[in-house]
């Protein structure tokens, strides 16, 4: 069902820490125009963690509205407090999102059967497609194979996976051992620098950060792929690879990500809910350091 090229979009805020709604229309037609399959909203770039519900459910219209239905879009509601997950879930449903990104429950580091039934509950209660969302450095506990086989063959209403783990080898598992039972399940990497060895391991695409900044580039690299050109599918992919310097030039690297889309022209706030440490402007010039080290690269 979530094939090709998602983006995980940043949550553009004022300077106040505000929703900078304006700049986040710009920002969903920008994706839109440039070839996104669809889009994550509350993702880890989303800053999912820092907003209440109140806060979730106005930004969840706002979307609904602005994409109108030109992509998918999906919204993050993983969390620790079950209650607030199902009623995001629940609001997300009348709402007119079409799928749902959860990750397990971070902090307590739950054990198979404990993410077993997380998952299930949520499914069982909300009938909109979900994409489990599996990010052990984050969340300090493991999806495994097994266990999202199990999910995939009992919920029909769990139909995906965007697994970020540094291992495509713990992806390929998973795509092999899920569609041999459920081949219309769909398979995306979080690490941007893995399209082509996950579509070559039959997974479907990528749902990453540098979307955000270049869509186009990612939009090409798939139509390339999907076209064969791999002189194409070469060159998109070095020049990503350059780019994935990005995730290393501040602390919290959801503040790089939004640098970058500023660097690249729309001109936002790159305000980080706190506890994050903001930009500096040695990291804002790194940060440009590197795009102009990318575009240097033969064009695509």
């Amino acid at each position: 069902m979530f094939k090709g090229i998602y983006t995980p979009s940043i949550t553009i805020l004022d300077k106040n820490g505000k929703f900078d709604f304006p700049n986040m229309e710009l920002h969903i037609n920008n994706l839109i125009d440039n070839g996104i399959n669809g889009i994550l909203f509350f993702g880890s770039i989303g800053e999912f963690f820092a907003f209440n519900l109140k806060e979730k459910k106005q930004f969840v219209d706002f979307v609904v509205e602005k994409v109108n239905k030109r992509v998918p879009v999906l919204i993050g509601v993983g969390g620790t407090n079950m209650d607030e997950v199902l009623e995001l879930g629940k609001y997300c449903e009348h709402a007119g999102v079409d799928g749902l990104v959860i990750i397990s429950p971070y902090y307590f580091g739950p054990t198979e059967i404990t993410a077993e039934k997380f998952f299930g509950t949520v499914a069982e209660t909300v009938q909109l497609p979900i994409m489990l969302y599996n990010f052990p450095d984050r969340s300090g506990n493991d999806l495994s194979p097994d266990l999202v086989y199990r999910l995939a063959l009992k919920y029909k209403n769990i139909v995906s996976i965007k697994d970020t783990v540094d291992n495509i080898s713990h992806t390929r598992k998973i795509i092999q051992k899920v569609k041999a039972e459920r081949p219309e399940f769909t398979v995306l990497s979080g690490f941007d620098e893995y399209y082509v060895v996950n579509r070559i391991s039959g997974g479907d695409g990528v749902l990453c950060g540098l979307t955000n900044i270049e869509p186009k580039l990612f939009s090409t690299l798939h139509e390339a792929y999907e076209n064969k050109d791999f002189l194409i599918v070469e060159k998109c992919a070095h020049q990503i690879s350059v780019l994935m310097k990005l995730y290393d030039t501040t602390d919290l690297f959801v503040t790089g990500i939004k640098a970058a889309v500023k660097s690249k022209g729309l001109n936002i706030s790159t305000f980080t809910k706190e506890p994050a440490i903001q930009l500096t402007e040695e990291q804002f010039e790194g940060i440009e350091n590197i795009i102009n080290e990318a575009n240097e690269l033969l064009p695509v």
